[in-house]
């Protein structure tokens, strides 16, 4: 007969693994600095290959390599390392879907300093490093529209083929643009958009030059400042909320979607993209542990359910919402 204290023994090994999580990460940003990836791409496959053309040293190149082995990078034959299906997308820099300058933003020192000192932001209930990255005009958001533009870019046109009226005129308005990906898909897709993105001016120059790359420059206008002061224009048919909503408290965001009602036509449409985790807050769960990445890195953001985002609309008079998932994260549309 089995007892519970015959049954397995506690095993540590999932606290190590967390402990030494950090390794992970800037084991991988040194890869993608030194181009490991890339490199890969192009046929060196041997760490004396990989170090004459990163410029770094062979026993380094081999510790690095066998170490991205291990979780899971690269794989192993012998001598030599090739890319995974993933990596081989990802992170060859060119690759079309190559998202590794993002390690430039999620793992900065200024990133790593708010999570350095999470006991604090427990305590206090927010970060623990000023505003976190919510000062006006910081340049964290210059790097956020350089560094992460290719991962919005990812979703960006399934959203636009969900709200696209085809054949129609839309007064589009972006709120906090970013790189603009969403905003400028729309305008690729439909003509007749004109297209209102509203961020800090040093980060708009940036979406300004990816709507002149995308050929739709034209029809892509801009409103500088704060999303809670600027004058946003009226008469919009689709606003949209890409990624802005969780850096708020409920309160702060009501204020904001009044705000965007006023902005809108009779009619006209919100879509939002978020992380939404479901009722629990346990999953799925990349939407459920975003809400540590707002417990860090501002005052009183979170990742917040369905139900949360449906009440919050219709406390700023809105209707009903709907929502579809797209990727890892969440499309809201919701009627004014």
């Amino acid at each position: 007969m089995t007892t519970a204290a015959q049954g397995p023994q506690p095993n540590p090994l999932l606290i190590f693994e967390a402990f030494n999580s950090y390794q992970r990460a800037f084991a991988l940003r040194a890869a993608i600095e030194l181009e490991i990836f890339t490199h890969l791409a192009s046929g060196a496959t041997t760490p004396r290959e990989l170090a004459l053309r990163a410029h770094a040293s062979e026993r380094g190149i081999r510790i690095l390599c066998d170490f991205l082995t291990v979780a899971g990078f690269l794989t192993k034959h012998g001598d030599t390392y090739a890319l995974t299906r993933d990596t081989a997308a990802f992170l060859d820099r060119r690759s079309p879907m190559y998202i590794g300058d993002a390690a430039f933003f999620l793992v900065h020192p200024r990133t790593v300093e708010q999570f350095s000192r999470l006991t604090d932001a427990v305590r206090k209930g927010g970060t623990a490093v000023g505003l976190g990255n919510m000062d006006p005009e910081a340049h964290v958001w210059v790097d956020f529209a350089k560094w992460m533009g290719p991962m919005s870019a990812m979703a960006a046109p399934a959203l636009a083929q969900i709200v696209d009226v085809p054949g129609q005129p839309m007064k589009v308005l972006d709120i906090a643009a970013g790189p603009g990906a969403y905003g400028i898909e729309i305008a690729k897709v439909n003509p007749r958009a004109e297209v209102y993105g509203q961020d800090w001016q040093n980060v708009l120059e940036l979406s300004v030059e990816h709507a002149r790359k995308a050929g739709v420059g034209d029809r892509y206008h801009t409103i500088a400042g704060s999303a809670f002061e600027a004058d946003l224009g009226t008469g919009y048919d689709l606003v949209l909320l890409p990624n802005i909503l969780h850096h708020f408290d409920p309160p702060t965001n009501v204020v904001l979607l009044k705000r965007v009602r006023a902005a809108l036509k009779a009619g006209g449409r919100v879509a939002t993209m978020e992380f939404v985790p479901n009722d629990d807050r346990v999953s799925p769960p990349q939407a459920a542990a975003f809400a540590m990445t707002m417990l860090g890195s501002t005052e009183a953001g979170d990742a917040y359910t369905l139900r949360e985002y449906d009440r919050m609309f219709r406390e700023a008079g809105f209707g009903e919402s709907r929502a579809q998932t797209l990727g890892p994260q969440t499309l809201i549309v919701t009627n004014y």
